[in-house]
């Protein structure tokens, strides 16, 4: 595990290291080939940078726990669309639409 920062091109340039990126890992893919699950169990803790010939190639991030509840089921809805909701009425079925389309001949 190196410390290091990225230029432009993606190459490492560990001289340009700041403080501010002393706690990225950067490793080499021989190093992710020997060592796999150690690497993806540490991404976890932190983004894992993974560099071919001294040229980054990819990360390794923490994957997210997915939400209790999807957003879409409880959408926080605005004040001026709860006003107008009341003047909703039934509109057209759209599958039954795009049924009828799809069944018709084409001429």
């Amino acid at each position: 595990m190196r410390n290091g920062a990225t230029d432009g091109a993606g190459l490492i340039d560990r001289d340009r290291a700041s403080e501010t990126v002393w706690h990225m890992k950067i490793i080499s893919i021989r190093e992710l080939h020997a060592a796999t699950g150690k690497w993806v169990r540490s991404a976890a803790a932190g983004t894992v940078h993974v560099t071919e010939r001294g040229r980054l190639v990819t990360k390794i991030v923490s994957a997210k726990e997915a939400p209790p509840q999807p957003f879409f089921a409880a959408p926080p809805f605005t004040r001026a669309f709860l006003a107008q909701r009341r003047n909703l009425r039934g509109g057209t079925n759209s599958t039954r639409l795009v049924s009828e389309e799809r069944d018709r001949d084409i001429a």
